[in-house]
This record gives C-alpha cells, sequence and structure tokens, in this order.
C-alpha cells in the first residue's frame, strides 16, 4: 500500500497530537494526502469537497464530538471508512461509536505499526480492534446467554470459544488453554464466524460488542 497513493483525515481537537500523527503518517506512507479537522463540525463541511480514503476520528471533541460526526458522517457516505481514536475510559462511548458506524477502534498512544495496520485492515474492508483496546473492555465483562438474547444458537463450547476470541487468544492459544486439537478450535472458530454471519475475527469482535453478546 506503500505505493498506492490514498487520503486520509485526521479529527482532533489537540494540534500537537494532529502534528504527531500526520508527521509519523507521512513517513510511512510517501504516497499518502492527509487533511485536519479541529472538531467534527470542521470535519463535516470538509467532506463536500474532499472525501477522505480513511479517517481517524477522535471521539471528545468540542462543538460537534466524534460519535454525532460519525453518524452524520455514515449518513451522507455509508462507504465511509472512519477509525475511532480511543484512550482508555472511553468504554462507555464504544457502543454509540459502533452503533454510529464506526470501521474500527485505535488507543492514541498505539504504536504506528499499530496504526498501520488499522488503516490497512479498514481500506481492504475489514474492521480493526485494538487488542489492547478490546482487553480493557472485556475482562470484566458478564457473559449473556446468545441463544436467549439474540437467537444465534451457539454451542457451550462455542460461547466458551467467543469469549476467548474476545480476550485477543489465537487459536493456539485457545487450543492449550482449553486442552483441544488446534484443528479443532480452528473448526470451532469457523463455526463461529459462520452462525454470526462475521467476514472475519475483527468484524466478529466488533459484532459482539455492538450487539452485547458480551457486555458491561
Amino acid at each position: 500500500m506503500k505505493s498506492r497513493k490514498f487520503t486520509l483525515s485526521i479529527v482532533d481537537d489537540h494540534k500537537l497530537f494532529r502534528n504527531g500523527l500526520r508527521l509519523l503518517l507521512v513517513n510511512s506512507y510517501p504516497n499518502i494526502e492527509i487533511t485536519e479537522a479541529n472538531d467534527g463540525n470542521e470535519y463535516l463541511q470538509s467532506l463536500a469537497t474532499h472525501l477522505p480514503d480513511v479517517t481517524l476520528m477522535d471521539i471528545s471533541m468540542p462543538i460537534i464530538d466524534g460519535i454525532e460526526a460519525t453518524r452524520r458522517a455514515t449518513e451522507l457516505y455509508p462507504d465511509i471508512r472512519i477509525i475511532a481514536l480511543s484512550m482508555f475510559g472511553d468504554e462507555a462511548y464504544y457502543y454509540k461509536m459502533i452503533d454510529a458506524g464506526v470501521k474500527g477502534f485505535l488507543l492514541k498512544n498505539s504504536e504506528i505499526a499499530e496504526v498501520r495496520e488499522a488503516i490497512e485492515s479498514v481500506m481492504a474492508g475489514d474492521h480493526y480492534f485494538s487488542n489492547e483496546l478490546l482487553l480493557s473492555i472485556v475482562k470484566n465483562l458478564n457473559k449473556k446467554s446468545l441463544e436467549e438474547d439474540t437467537g444465534i444458537n451457539l454451542s457451550e463450547r462455542e460461547t466458551e470459544i467467543l469469549q476467548l476470541i474476545c480476550l485477543g487468544l489465537s487459536n493456539k492459544e485457545i487450543s492449550e488453554k482449553l486442552f483441544l486439537s488446534k484443528r479443532t478450535v480452528d473448526k470451532h472458530r469457523a463455526n463461529i464466524l459462520f452462525k454470526t454471519n462475521s467476514r472475519n475475527t475483527a468484524h466478529l469482535v466488533m459484532n459482539t460488542i455492538k450487539h452485547k453478546w458480551i457486555v458491561f
């Protein structure tokens, strides 16, 4: 992707943060074109003349916050790709951001390698959820019954594996924890993806949070 020209918008009310992120991205992608907005209102106005390939959107901003800006942007442009920039403590806003149409979440202190991974994932049509952020959300959550609340009929073992997937464990790690073969875990994961109509693991995690299959 480094050789492909693409456009990106950084929406954040802290200029110093925007400048630092811009510098890191320009060094990573020589052909990137970056625009900036100080708040959601400024960003929405800019969409009339410039529709970026990807947007990095802060959640807490004055005038129009990231939730409302994302909601309005996705209503106007359903295919727009927005990644939320989050800090620990923003968990209360995640469901709202997902409902608004965000494609992923990144911690604001992420390494540039993870920022690149998130950008390239959503550019490819996938979702992205920072593993570190995910761990902070689900480590103390309570499990709900998928069959009772959603009609998605996962077996007890599949539900157990879904929890471990949402904790960021790989298939190998899950197999070791549950004393199963990796091939068995691979099959369970494939069944979970099929039953939940999820394209990949990141999409599965997003669906799990969005539909509150695991809740606070």
